[in-house]
């Protein structure tokens, strides 16, 4: 025999019924998006890796640790499983001229891959949800993102989840802040861990993001980014947050919010649950305006946040318990060959008028008896059983039988299928 192949760690198999948690969420997603006029876009899976050297930032945790990169054995083009998908959507938008008619308004989602350690709600292979407004420098397009964000957990129910706000300012007032950093820094440079000696000179702002509590009084009294913002990026910050309050979203400013990645500017934001342990950013994002000129296309305001979509579906688990999971609305019980023939196409007749039907299967030596299929059809959390047996298939006619409301049956003629299939469709198909 040979050897059993598990999947790789920290990437996982989505199975029922765990899988139809995962069909709701996105369509709540897809009709929420809807709502907001935002359009679905789909890019490769694999991107250049210097699309994410240059866009993501050299010195950033996704590009020095977690990639998954390897050269093309046909042309030794060096390769790169996307780890993100903002600089995805801008490198598809600078190609394809997408902005040449004014601002575009996107939304994505699909796997993203880390090599990181796997923990609850984050994995190798994750799943993120993304949207991204390309074109507006305003900004209520900012606020307008994150009313997006706040209406998704708000329409699935999720409570005791905090936001967050900051503002990174421009590249001017972040060289100065970065000054003052370094000074800082270098002030108290026996206090440095590893990490932060390595990034004092390259990247002084991600000191901030540090996770080491030995360092946290040395942040907490480093110079803020926010008594560096002129008049200009002072006004965006507050526009933002006067249209949040307006629309009923709370909000706390946190100074020493700046996101890992190197192409923020102006606005970045999470939204944040602590029911989820360390790993309690639901959703984060901002504004970057500097990412296409880096990419080489031309100067394009653009704000974005990404979502995993383990972690909403977690915190739903932990403040919803058990989630509802989809039931079809009959089960065919079929007791042999001939009445198979007989069923099959009024099964699909059903479904074509919208009934959910599951149909028994049996094996080339039957189907087996009617008390196994009762079982199953009960096991199946179906409302009605349609029962195929020979006299009802003498008379032109199938059995429903009731199976959650008092067993009680009648007989429908097969010829009028069309007009009795409604009858069969549950107003609560789920279980």
């Amino acid at each position: 025999m040979a050897d059993k192949l598990n999947a790789v760690k920290g990437m996982n198999d989505i199975l029922p019924p765990e899988s139809a948690r995962w069909e709701a969420l996105e369509q709540t997603v897809r009709e929420l998006m809807g709502r907001y006029a935002y359009r679905n876009i789909r890019t490769p899976i694999v991107e250049p890796t210097a699309l994410f050297v240059r866009g993501t930032g050299q010195t950033t945790d996704i590009v020095e640790k977690e990639m998954y990169s390897f050269e093309d054995r046909l042309n030794g083009e060096q390769l790169t499983l996307r780890p993100e998908n903002t600089p995805g959507v801008a490198r598809a938008a600078i190609e394809h001229n997408l902005t040449y008619d004014g601002g575009k308004r996107l939304w994505y989602t699909g796997p993203m891959f880390r090599h990181e350690r796997p923990q609850r709600g984050r994995y190798r292979q994750f799943y993120q949800l993304g949207a991204e407004a390309l074109g507006f420098s305003g900004p209520e397009v900012d606020a307008e993102l994150m009313l997006l964000a706040h209406d998704l957990f708000q329409t699935l129910g999720l409570r005791n989840i905090r936001v967050e706000l900051n503002s990174l300012g421009v590249p001017a007032e972040r060289q100065a802040h970065r000054a003052a950093l370094i000074t800082h820094f270098r002030q108290n440079a026996d206090l440095l861990d590893a990490d932060a000696q390595r990034r004092l000179e390259s990247n002084p702002l991600r000191i901030l993001d540090t996770k080491n509590p030995a360092m946290q009084p040395l942040v907490e009294a480093a110079p803020r980014l926010l008594d560096y913002l002129g008049d200009a990026s002072r006004r965006h910050l507050e526009v933002v947050q006067s249209l949040l309050t307006a629309c009923g979203v709370a909000w706390t400013i946190n100074p020493r919010l700046v996101r890992g990645l190197d192409y923020y500017s102006h606005t970045v934001f999470e939204f944040i649950t602590s029911e989820l342990g360390a790993q309690g950013t639901l959703c984060g994002g901002g504004r970057y305006d500097g990412l296409f000129e880096v990419l080489g296309g031309k100067p394009t305001p653009a704000v974005g946040w990404g979502m995993g979509m383990e972690r909403v579906l977690e915190l739903l688990k932990e403040q919803a318990g058990v989630t509802a999971l989809p039931v079809p609305d009959a089960y065919a019980v079929i007791p042999d060959a001939v009445a198979l023939a007989h069923a099959m196409p009024v099964l699909q007749h059903l479904r074509a008028a919208g009934v959910s039907v599951q149909m028994h299967a049996g094996t080339l030596d039957g189907f087996g008896s009617f008390k196994s299929q009762f079982k199953k059809a009960d096991a199946s959390g179906a409302a009605n059983a349609l029962i195929f047996g020979a006299d009802e298939l003498a008379r032109g006619e199938v059995t429903v039988k009731a199976l959650r409301e008092g067993g009680t049956q009648t007989s429908r003629l097969l010829s009028e299928v069309a007009t009795w299939a409604t009858t069969l469709q549950s107003s609560a198909p789920y279980i």
